[in-house]
């Protein structure tokens, strides 16, 4: 278990320095909007081109870690997110804006193939829950980062909107070194790269219905974090600053989830995956009941409280999620199986944050957020199928 312990560490460090690079987009949106003068639903356009290059570029991302081994993607991937950050600081109009977002998500479609197999090669079976909820801690505890040295930055005077994005640069460069030096194993690929079984996966039902369920939620997910910061600055009269210290409470409540429910898990009894189901349908409707009463909060703290349990419950399952996908498939297809599981995750990312811009413009907040309800609802009737198909 030692040699397992350092194998999450080292792959907790670099998914942390991974998601600072990614999430600096989500915690700057505030700032994009303003500074390039863009409606919500345009703000919603930046996210969903920042999605589509991480959705693009997963598949060949899988098949290049079935093929390669993950170590050196993970390199390789984590170079191509600090080049890619560095990129959006020299955008100058919205379409070289897009440009720089789309590379920079294309670079962090490395993170999750590569981590899940790295999971899943070195700690095991009886741990995989809780090892993968400790590594998705690394997304939210990045994203956290984000938004603290992003949005705390920019509220500094004299200090240009995109001084964080040097920082997430930085540090980029510094754990790729660590890493290169520090990841304890190194596990060889197939030696060749080809096109995953997407039809064989097609034919694993409780898989199709665990991805199905996963664009639901996470489509609540991406919107949620992606206008949150605008929200709270619009309509409940909160500073920039307050703001960013709000997604990156989200994103502390979502490692907290993670690590929690992904313990749970391994301690429920029975089928692996249908404990893991059964603790998303509940993550689901709780998320439901949240958006409906997030409207209803005026009061700065009452909405601060509701964006902290919608990280609890939406940002939470990611851990359960891919675990239940690597336990779903064979080792060998882990690659293949992750960058399908995350394909369907980020469509969901890619359509719903410009309609819910496109409602908000039209009739308000209020009715963006009602939209989310009937995606978390959806999420559960489909994790309830996985339940089914599991008992």
């Amino acid at each position: 278990m030692t040699e397992a312990r350092r194998t999450v560490g080292v792959i907790l460090a670099w998914q942390v320095a991974a998601s600072v690079c990614y999430y600096s987009v989500f915690a700057a949106t505030g700032l994009i909007q303003s500074g390039f003068g863009l409606s919500k639903f345009s703000l919603g356009i930046v996210v969903s081109t920042l999605t589509l290059g991480y959705t693009l570029f997963l598949f060949p991302m899988g098949a290049a870690v079935d093929g390669l081994g993950e170590k050196r993607v993970m390199i390789g991937g984590l170079v191509a997110l600090a080049l890619g950050v560095l990129g959006v600081t020299l955008a100058s109009s919205f379409a070289f804006l897009l440009g720089a977002v789309f590379a920079l998500g294309a670079a962090y479609a490395s993170a999750m193939p590569a981590t899940n197999r790295a999971i899943v090669e070195g700690v095991p079976d009886s741990h995989r829950n809780l090892a993968l909820g400790v590594k998705q801690v690394g997304v939210s505890a990045g994203a956290g980062a984000s938004a603290l040295v992003v949005t705390g930055l920019a509220a500094r005077a004299g200090v240009p909107w995109d001084a964080g994005f040097y920082v997430a640069a930085g540090l980029a460069f510094l754990v790729t070194a660590a890493f290169s030096r520090g990841y304890p194993n190194e596990h060889d690929g197939s030696g060749t790269i080809s096109i995953p079984d997407v039809r064989g996966l097609a034919d694993n039902r409780a898989y199709v219905l665990l991805i199905v369920g996963g664009l639901f939620l996470a489509a609540t997910l991406f919107t949620m974090t992606g206008y949150l910061v605008p929200y709270l600055t619009e309509s409940v009269s909160i500073s920039v600053g307050v703001a960013g210290l709000t997604l990156a409470l989200v994103q502390v409540m979502g490692s907290t989830g993670r690590v929690a429910f992904g313990g749970l898990a391994d301690r429920l009894p029975g089928d692996p995956v249908n404990a893991s189901a059964l603790i998303m349908v509940v993550l689901a409707i709780c998320s439901a009941a949240l958006f409906f009463v997030l409207p209803m909060m005026d009061a700065r703290f009452a909405a601060i409280a509701v964006f902290a349990l919608l990280g609890l419950s939406v940002l939470g399952f990611t851990g359960l999620y891919h675990a239940s996908v690597t336990m779903l498939v064979a080792p060998s297809e882990v690659g293949a199986a992750t960058a399908g599981a995350q394909t369907a995750l980020n469509s969901g990312a890619l359509v719903i944050p410009p309609l819910f811009g496109y409602v908000a413009d039209a009739s308000g907040y209020a009715a963006g957020w009602r939209v989310l309800v009937v995606f978390a609802l959806l999420a559960a009737v489909f994790f309830g199928g996985v339940v089914k198909q599991t008992a």
